[in-house]
């Protein structure tokens, strides 16, 4: 049976190559959040190449399958226990010990990944929420996009113009992206990632929203036949840590993790870099019809969803700072 990399990795590092550092042996495990796929998953390059340097330094690591230990509320649980170590989680496990984060998700912010970066440096936004939340045992070290920027997903038509979305009804992840479909026209209702499938192949909903990468990694292109490259928000995770594990390593151990840390980033956003295209091809080599939005079109969606951003799960003044933010940062 081939060996996944992040498997061969380890097996050099159990051999003690990395001990050779200095750096005392721990155990890192790591919650999936996707398949196990440097080729189809952005937060699996990040955890290969944080897997790496970790390996490389005398660090035990290892991977746990997505699901294998529960949905996103059991891995916070269990990184806030100590008993996980990294966790690739939704935003929404931030933002529940901080609602400041849900600036990220608000639509039409950003116009892409590296203008988030941006915004994320310039208002030290992990520094931020990290003394926010110092009380709660989780460590937020990174966000991971999963591809470009979303699009809507959807079974039984293609998407031109918010008017077609009149009929439509949208899986959402939580209550703020049903205010955004209703703001366009349309409806949502919330439906676990798990259940996507089911519910799409029933009726229940008619698509959903996300990065043209997500039908691809989860072999959905036998269910969905349209993608509408709309461009709405980053389809981001949120890469959290036990706070208790952190805090009990090493000076040595914490410039490993951070070295760790910067290289899972650059790994991911190289991938994300040249995965767009890759994944537009691959989605009309499926059968699934590939629509890039009028610029028009694209502007008319924008204006209808200003409408939700009083509606955000976070304080409005927090919004405006995420849109100066955004204004401080583009280019």
């Amino acid at each position: 049976m081939m060996m996944k990399p992040l498997q061969r990795l380890l097996l050099a590092a159990g051999l003690g190559l990395g001990l050779a550092t200095g750096v005392q042996a721990a155990e890192v495990k790591i919650a999936l959040d996707g398949p196990a796929s440097l080729e189809k998953s952005g937060s699996y390059n990040w955890t290969v190449a944080f897997g790496k340097v970790m390996a490389e330094n005398g660090f035990e690591v290892k991977e746990l399958p997505n699901g294998s230990i529960g949905g996103e509320a059991e891995k916070l649980d269990q990184v806030q226990a100590g008993l996980l170590e990294v966790s690739l989680s939704d935003v929404k496990s931030v933002g529940k010990l901080d609602a400041f984060i849900y600036g990220v998700r608000l639509p039409y912010i950003f116009n892409g990944v590296e203008h988030m970066d941006r915004a994320l440096a310039k208002g030290k936004v992990f520094d931020r929420v990290n003394k926010s939340i110092a009380d709660s045992h989780v460590r937020f070290v990174a966000i991971v996009p999963l591809g470009p920027p979303s699009g809507l997903i959807t079974t039984k038509k293609g998407i031109h113009k918010p008017a077609d979305m009149a009929d439509m009804r949208m899986r959402a992840l939580d209550d703020a992206q049903i205010a955004m479909y209703n703001a366009w026209g349309s409806a949502g209702t919330i439906v676990s990632w798990k259940e996507v499938p089911a519910a799409m192949q029933t009726g229940v909903v008619d698509g959903y929203m996300n990065s043209a990468t997500v039908p691809l990694a989860f072999g959905q292109t036998d269910i969905v036949r349209h993608f509408t490259d709309a461009k709405v928000i980053n389809s981001i995770r949120a890469v959290i840590v036990s706070a208790d594990w952190y805090d009990g390593l090493s000076d040595a151990q914490r410039a490993v993790f951070a070295k760790a840390v910067e290289a899972g980033n650059k790994a991911n956003r190289a991938w994300v870099e040249q995965i767009g295209p890759k994944a537009m091809a691959q989605l009309k080599e499926a059968g699934v019809e590939v629509i890039q939005l009028e610029p028009a079109a694209r502007e008319a969606f924008r204006k209808l969803s200003l409408k939700v951003y009083d509606k955000a799960p976070l304080p409005r003044e927090q919004v405006d700072e995420w849109l100066a933010l955004s204004e401080a940062t583009a280019k």
